[in-house]
């Protein structure tokens, strides 16, 4: 593994010693007798050893650390960068300390910079911009020894940035261990609606900044965590199955299919710190369910254009085999319309043309509600709120309940 420890010992060392001697005079007699000296006192010496303090310092892996989502080990170095992708774990002491390592982003605009989070026994305790190439964190300070779950996670989309942690410092007797696996697992594949854009900017006139991404409050961590599930989230904003956003022409440069199978994508923040294009393992976590939720930005190409929206749905079948191939035990959820339904048809019709090629029913349709700017309010360019991800989440996992309690059948697309 690649744990290593440095201890460092503190011995204070107390010695206490006491010497005494008396001395006895006897009195004269008439036969001129000397009284003898007492014999000396026996030397008594006493030390005292203060407890061995410990500290250990650790790479996170697989063997002392929760993996969270997508994450990459290069050079000494855990790599994060896809949305609420982090680390959880348990230890033993009375102060930690966490080594953040940024990428090409950190010295540059403040609005691509990447975001993360420190929870300590479920409390959020840090939110924090990496705004250096390196830089020490404290995770926890107690007077005493206690026992914690600590979780960082990345709150930020991979796109613009992505940090590293080269080490993570615990004094104390350390005892780290994994937090335990979930019994369900999720994969999300998604947008900026995944990647929960904007949603601590709630004014819709607003645009993107990695400052408001917070990927705890998308509809995807929210689903995970009322299913009580291990997650992994795929997403990136302005990204499509043929088309990524776009005002004009085809946007051929932002599409999840391409990049699927690898580790992350960024704009070039990771060129020389990581290869982003390593392959991903997808025998390290093994999705119950897959959740896709790709086609808004698909929608500002086809419009509704007929031969572009069978051009989506040939598309998005492709994507289907794609996502086959790599989790063959996985049930798709097809799904959309959180910021509208205009291509879900096309989509019905992609998972209903896979099926009858290949003769997979191991999966189906959702539609989600539109968001409801009325009750819950916009984000940033319009994207939903924390109110309507909310939502969301909640239709999403009462769907997945019923899939699994059988009450809805799983081939019912």
């Amino acid at each position: 593994m690649n744990m290593f420890f440095k201890r460092t010992a503190s011995l204070l060392l107390t010695a206490v010693m006491m010497i005494s001697a008396a001395s006895c005079s006897g009195s004269g007699n008439n036969s001129g007798t000397t009284a003898a000296s007492a014999a000396p006192a026996e030397t008594t010496t006493t030390v005292t050893t203060a407890p061995e303090p410990t500290e250990i310092t650790f790479l996170p892996d697989s063997t002392n650390v929760k993996l969270i989502g997508r994450t990459l080990t290069e050079d000494n170095t855990l790599w994060l960068a896809l949305s609420a992708s982090g680390i959880e774990f348990t230890c033993k002491g009375t102060h930690a300390t966490v080594d953040i390592k940024g990428d090409g982003a950190a010295l540059g605009s403040a609005d691509s910079r990447a975001r993360f989070a420190v929870y300590i026994d479920g409390d959020r305790v840090l939110d924090e911009m990496v705004d250096s190439a390196e830089k020490t964190y404290d995770l926890f300070r107690y007077d005493t020894e206690k026992e914690v779950t600590v979780k960082i996670l990345k709150l930020s989309e991979a796109a613009n940035s992505a940090f590293g942690i080269t080490g993570i410092t615990v004094e104390g007797s350390g005892d780290v261990a994994p937090t335990p696996a979930k019994n369900m697992k999720i994969e999300f594949i998604g947008d900026s609606i995944t990647c929960a854009y904007g949603v601590d900017d709630e004014v819709k006139e607003h645009h993107f900044s990695t400052t408001t991404e917070d990927a705890t409050k998308s509809y995807a961590y929210k689903t995970a965590q009322m299913l009580d599930a291990d997650y992994s989230l795929v997403s990136y904003s302005g990204f499509g199955i043929i088309s990524g956003y776009t005002s004009k022409a085809k946007n051929t440069g932002s599409l999840l299919p391409p990049i699927y199978e690898q580790f992350a994508k960024t704009w070039g923040s990771s060129s020389s710190y990581f290869k982003e294009n390593t392959p991903w393992d997808f025998g390290s976590f093994v999705p119950e369910y897959i959740v896709i939720n790709l086609g808004t930005n698909d929608y500002s190409y086809t419009g509704g254009k007929k031969d572009r929206k069978e051009e989506f749905t040939e598309g998005y079948t492709e994507f289907l085999k794609q996502v086959r191939k790599n989790n063959p035990d996985s049930f798709i959820i097809c799904s959309l319309g959180i910021m509208g339904a205009n291509l879900y048809s096309s989509i019905e019709k992609a998972v209903a043309a896979y099926t009858e090629e290949t003769g997979d029913t191991n999966l189906t349709t959702f539609r989600f509600d539109q968001q409801n700017g009325d009750k819950n309010g916009i984000a940033a360019d319009w994207h939903p709120a924390e109110g309507s991800h909310q939502d969301a989440a909640e239709a999403l996992s009462e769907y997945i309940k019923s899939l699994e309690s059988g009450e809805t059948a799983k081939n019912a697309a």
